[in-house]
């Protein structure tokens, strides 16, 4: 009887004890907690209009930069800023991480079998294809002759026309268009006219936006049968991505159409650009050519421009890196565009340092094709998703250091000997740690082509003028959202003020 007591009484003094370690533990863990059947609903129902952010948060918060989120139904995915996961997953074991049936589902009515959409020998033949197309001749070409073309002729004097008429002037959309002028005129050797000085208001651009929105918004659907009913009974949101899609398809079919006959009337072309190579090369059905040129066009227009809208934010709030900047500007003054550009230095590291806080693609994702084990000891099972995530990295400080918040192009430079004075050297990162251009056999291909142009436009605009973020005079923090690839939210308003000497 008294040991029975005893127990009873020790049962009494343990039983709160534990429910207050257990109720400490959930209040304090921000790993989203999982139910039967429903997984962490709750959690990302809170959560879904900061998603990029809480995920961020909650990989932060573990020992080893990674976690497993219960979606629905017993759907897994692992969210990892771990570089030796990352690793893992773009060069390791390449083999078994790949875009997947869901990934192929999501995209599938946009990018169709495109280069970003696509796994096996189709993603091989479409790689080797394009990868002629980044020797240093057609760098060279692309800089001197398109980018600086569209610069001088189209950029320059629209923000001229703002500053003479202190227009306000929405710089995203700007660079959105000076981007998709861009592409188009390197890869298929046709002009829009995007960026003309009316700014004209092309239903395919207005198309191509709302098709990307939609898209992405599938991949947050709490359940894909959600998006699969709207689909097939061509209602809501799936209803206006199916008219979206057929836009941005016809005017990539009209791209494709006029090559082939421009092909069939020249025996030979002045310049062979992207498409041409595509459509000579043995596999030229209309419908493969043109999600090719979809998905290209999402290449070329969206990244640069992403990553130039925060760059040209970030530089105004810090106004002794664009001192930095323009004495380097100065500095290159004399030499040839191509060179200009490619000896640009501290620029490279503002833009690289720009893309670490501000990643124009801030997760991508992989569908494991067998069971796995990541470096850290995280399970992964066939049919999990594997989520790496560039944003989170950006902001690891046993990666970055104590000021990773910091906007400081510095951390990518180190001196030429010990003086203080010597010149700068960029000092990359292992792009494991960095995955903002990807890694491994999936590495970006127009990595380098994508550095020259925005260092161009850096030079261009900055030379001239002054841009001003009318968010920073109202004192407002414009916000980071995801599509398929960043945005920053409500466009990006400035005005334009000219620089009271040129450069």
């Amino acid at each position: 009887m008294l040991n029975l007591e005893l127990s009873t009484s020790l049962l009494l003094c343990i039983v709160p004890f534990v429910f207050f370690l257990v109720f400490n533990f959930t209040k304090s863990s921000k790993i989203p907690r999982a139910y039967p059947l429903i997984g962490s609903y709750f959690s990302l129902l809170k959560n879904k209009d900061r998603r990029l952010q809480w995920i961020t948060d909650v990989i932060k918060s573990t020992p080893n930069l990674t976690f497993t989120l219960h979606r629905p139904l017993g759907f897994r995915v692992v969210f990892t800023a771990n570089p030796l996961n990352v690793q893992h997953i773009l060069k390791t074991r390449f083999p078994i991480y790949r875009k997947g049936d869901l990934s192929r589902s999501i995209l599938g009515d946009f990018l169709g079998d495109g280069i970003f959409n696509t796994d096996g020998e189709s993603w091989k033949f479409q790689r080797q294809v394009a990868s002629h197309e980044f020797n240093t001749r057609s760098l060279r070409k692309f800089v001197e002759t398109v980018v600086d073309t569209e610069l001088s002729d189209r950029l320059i004097p629209i923000l001229d026309s703002a500053a003479k008429n202190k227009t306000v002037l929405d710089f995203q959309d700007i660079l959105q268009r000076f981007a998709f002028d861009n592409i188009c005129r390197i890869a298929f050797g046709y002009d829009p006219g995007y960026l003309l000085p009316n700014l004209p208001e092309a239903k395919f651009a207005v198309a191509f936006e709302e098709a990307v929105m939609i898209s992405s918004q599938r991949f947050s659907a709490v359940n894909p049968l959600i998006w699969k009913l709207k689909r097939l009974f061509n209602v809501g949101s799936e209803r206006k991505l199916r008219a979206a899609v057929d836009e941005v398809r016809e005017f990539a079919r009209k791209i494709v159409r006029e090559k082939k006959q421009e092909l069939e009337e020249k025996s030979t072309l002045e310049s062979v650009d992207l498409l041409s190579r595509f459509l000579s090369s043995g596999h030229s059905e209309e419908n493969f050519v043109m999600e090719i040129v979809i998905s290209f066009i999402l290449a070329g227009r969206d990244t640069t421009s992403a990553a130039l809208t925060w760059f040209f934010w970030l530089v105004f709030r810090h106004p002794e890196i664009e001192n930095e900047i323009l004495k380097e500007v100065r500095s290159k003054s004399e030499s040839t565009v191509y060179d200009e550009v490619k000896n640009m230095v501290y620029t490279h590291a503002a833009l690289s340092e720009t893309m670490r806080l501000y990643p124009p693609v801030p997760i991508d994702s992989k569908a494991a094709i067998e069971d796995d084990v990541l470096p850290d000891g995280t399970v992964v099972k066939k049919g999990w998703r594997v989520a790496y995530h560039p944003y989170a990295m950006g902001r690891v400080e046993d990666i970055w250091g104590k000021d990773w918040a910091e906007f400081r192009p510095e951390r990518w430079l180190e001196r030429d000997g010990a003086s203080d004075s010597g010149n700068w050297n960029f000092v990359g990162r292992d792009s494991y740690v960095y995955p903002v251009f990807q890694a491994g056999p999936r590495i970006c291909l127009g990595k380098e082509m994508a550095f020259l142009q925005m260092k161009r436009v850096v030079a261009g605009v900055l030379r001239q003028f002054k841009v001003v973020p009318v968010a920073a005079e109202n004192g407002v923090e414009p916000d980071f959202i995801m599509y398929l690839t960043s945005k920053m939210k409500g466009g990006f308003p400035v005005t334009i003020e000219e620089r009271s000497s040129s450069i």
